[in-house]
């Protein structure tokens, strides 16, 4: 049977939120057999791993559901299940979900996978997790303002009271330790001012072998906004060194530019 979400599409017929670039990520295979061991060396996915840990830790009341929106190949819903939690990973990439059950499957795990646009998530119930993570800038790969709020909109609407969501984004003012980075501020803020569909902070860059994908780079006043405005209050972050591999050193000293990015744990109520 033909899968229509591999099907060749024209930019109007993407989904809402996602980029050419990023349809191309989530629609080749090679991507997500790849994956693992592309990334294998990633600081940054420690270091959230261990803020599961640190920041969520096992559920209360148990049992309880945790959701991963852009889940991958499932590296935080082994975690997630290891604290205790019934998981769910969301992704619309098919074959990133290939490979979380032919894990899961291998573990004898009860994992669950869900594929969706997570700009999109209508079809799940108002207060049914304690916990959702969207982490590695998933956010930011969505593109348009009023959809990245969609997805907080959704998150808040599916947490329980009281429950918990972790967030990873990257610093916009980082690129002022950039060769060229102060040139990139300043034609991303015209853009903003010259087309309707460019945001500050929009970048489009080349990455494996892809030309053209998409990643929103946030402020931190801007992140702020969106989460308040989605029903989340911010209660810890995280300020991520250079290399994202752990908190930032005197936190306190010009944190605004020398951060690469934030983890952020939200709550609702």
């Amino acid at each position: 049977m033909n899968d229509p979400f591999q099907a060749p599409r024209a930019d109007w017929q993407l989904p809402r939120g996602v980029s050419r670039g990023s349809w191309d990520y989530v629609t080749q295979s090679a991507i997500a057999s790849e994956y693992d061991a592309y990334h294998a060396e990633q600081g940054l996915l420690r270091v959230d791993d261990q803020l599961l840990a640190d920041w969520l830790g096992p559920p209360h009341p148990s049992p309880a559901w945790a959701i991963d929106l852009g889940c991958g190949t499932g590296r935080t819903l082994w975690t997630l299940d290891r604290l205790g939690y019934r998981v769910l990973g969301v992704d619309l990439s098919s074959a990133m979900l290939q490979q979380v059950r032919r894990k899961a499957a291998t573990a004898k795990r009860p994992f669950h996978v869900l594929r969706a646009n997570i700009v999109c998530l209508e079809g799940l119930r108002d207060h049914s997790a304690s916990v959702v993570t969207c982490l590695f800038s998933t956010l930011g790969m969505v593109r348009g303002a009023e959809n990245r709020q969609a997805v907080l909109r959704h998150i808040a609407r599916i947490l329980r009271p009281g429950g918990r969501f972790l967030l990873h984004v990257h610093n916009r003012w980082n690129a002022l330790r950039d060769p060229g980075g102060a040139a990139w501020l300043w034609r991303t803020w015209w853009q903003s001012w010259t087309d309707r569909e460019t945001a500050i902070g929009d970048r489009v860059y080349a990455y494996r072998g892809l030309p053209n994908m998409y990643l929103h780079i946030y402020g931190p006043q801007e992140l702020r906004h969106d989460l308040r405005t989605a029903g989340l209050r911010v209660s810890n972050v995280m300020k991520l060194n250079q290399t994202a591999t752990g908190p930032l050193n005197h936190p306190w000293w010009c944190s605004a530019v020398r951060s690469s990015g934030w983890l952020v744990l939200a709550t609702t109520g």
